[in-house]
């Protein structure tokens, strides 16, 4: 997939593959309709920092999650 561009679609495809590597329970607080593409390249970066590692440390998991949170509208 091409992230590249800045669009809805791709702000799906990064928010489900976030929280699917990530393991969330509350899947619902991490709606892609909650993340503007005002904030994409945030959003892309932090993507591309969880598919680079195989495992996170709860404190890596909890800045994740409250970088994620900032970037929600």
């Amino acid at each position: 997939m091409n992230l590249e561009a800045n669009t809805r679609d791709n702000i799906e495809y990064m928010i489900e593959a976030i929280k699917s590597k990530l393991q969330i329970v509350n899947a619902s607080a991490l709606n892609s309709k909650n993340f503007d593409t005002d904030q994409y390249e945030d959003l892309r970066d932090i993507y591309e920092m969880i598919e680079r590692k195989s495992s996170f440390s709860v404190s890596e998991l909890d800045a994740i999650v409250t970088e994620l949170g900032k970037l929600r509208k």
